[in-house]
């Protein structure tokens, strides 16, 4: 029977929504709508499940309660992941994992009936730990170095927000002691002009930097002398123009010395874009693309293969060994597979416990 009175899709609507204003604003759109998308499908895929697990015998607050936690935790640790200087690509493999645990974790917690400040200590215990785990295991892997490693390790959005709080209510606390403070409001009043002198400093220095960049040599227009290599640079240094200075340097790193420097050199030019042969960058851009992996669709016929080549791969105790500790639902699920069979896991429930198992058998 289903929870009554637990509507998981308006909640998992409303915890997107909030989530657009919540999000930090420096961040560029596709960030924002990463955090967005994030927290919206896995608050729906949890509350999806627990909606339809007749064997937890949950209330509807109980439920909530699970995919609250659910929800703000994909919020923080996204915002953490998006700071890290992680490529986009690795993103949603460890959200997954964070997600994933949170659940196992908050519904162990609950069926135990545990007191909420105890659970909350345990998802977050798990949470940091396994965003831990998953960021050394990108660098074991060379996906990422020692300084993109400790940036992104160093990084929590929850502490962050706690520390503004604090600083906001003693602002608050200051600004009504300094209200009849006579020195304390000439000290404003300094702070307030240095301000000023720095920011027209600033503005100065930017001008100077745009009058510098239209003293730059044009880049000449493309001919037999512009080879299809120093092409394939030029793309992507329009590219990366666009991205922020901790993604090209991750980027960057992956070249040779030479080509990166080549890369950099293209964009201190200014206005590339508009000096390169449109027709000829699509061409490349389209050639680059067809290089990059393609993420597979997910059907049940492509979880099914997945979990068919784990067994072809490995033996199949070790394969359902990874799920002991799990619910009855998910080893009956893995069972299943490998005669075939499909299951009754939701179709997005398979697919991250596949992936799943993927990372850790």
């Amino acid at each position: 029977m289903a929870i009554e009175g637990f509507d998981y899709k308006g909640f998992a609507t409303s915890m997107a929504e909030q989530a657009k204003d919540l999000a930090p604003k420096e961040l560029k759109d596709f960030e924002k709508e990463y955090i967005v998308k994030t927290l919206g499908n896995f608050t729906m895929l949890a509350g999806e499940a627990l909606y339809n697990d007749e064997s937890l015998n949950i209330t509807a607050d109980q439920a909530i309660f699970i995919t609250q936690i659910i929800a703000e935790w994909s919020f923080h640790k996204s915002v953490d992941l998006i700071h890290s200087g992680i490529l986009p690509e690795y993103w949603d493999s460890i959200m997954q994992k964070i997600a994933f645990t949170i659940f196992e974790i908050a519904k162990i917690a609950i069926t135990k009936n545990l007191p909420k400040e105890q659970l909350l200590q345990a998802v977050e215990f798990h949470v940091v730990k396994v965003y831990k785990e998953s960021i050394e295991e990108l660098q074991k892997r060379g996906i990422i170095d020692e300084e993109i490693k400790n940036r992104a390790e160093s990084q929590s959005n929850i502490d962050d927000i706690s520390k503004v709080s604090q600083s906001e209510e003693q602002a608050q606390q200051q600004a009504q002691a300094q209200q009849n403070d006579p020195e304390a409001q000439a000290r404003k009043k300094a702070m307030i002009e240095e301000s000023e002198r720095n920011r027209k400093e600033a503005e100065k220095k930017r001008k100077e930097k745009q009058e510098a960049q239209k003293n730059m040599p044009a880049l000449p227009k493309f001919g037999k002398a512009i080879t299809h290599k120093d092409l394939k640079l030029m793309t992507l240094a329009v590219v990366l123009k666009v991205l922020s200075q901790d993604k090209v340097t991750t980027i960057l790193d992956k070249f040779n010395p030479r080509d990166s420097k080549t890369i950099t050199g293209y964009m201190n030019i200014a206005n590339l874009e508009s000096q390169v042969d449109g027709d000829l960058i699509a061409d490349c851009i389209k050639e680059i693309k067809g290089c990059l992996p393609i993420k597979r669709k997910l059907t049940k016929e492509n979880v099914l293969l997945d979990i068919i080549d784990l067994y072809k791969a490995y033996p199949r105790e070790r394969v359902e060994k990874t799920v002991k500790r799990e619910r009855p639902i998910v080893k009956r699920f893995i069972s299943q597979a490998y005669d075939g069979e499909f299951g009754e896991l939701p179709l997005r429930v398979a697919g991250i416990v596949t992936d799943y198992i993927k990372e850790n058998i």
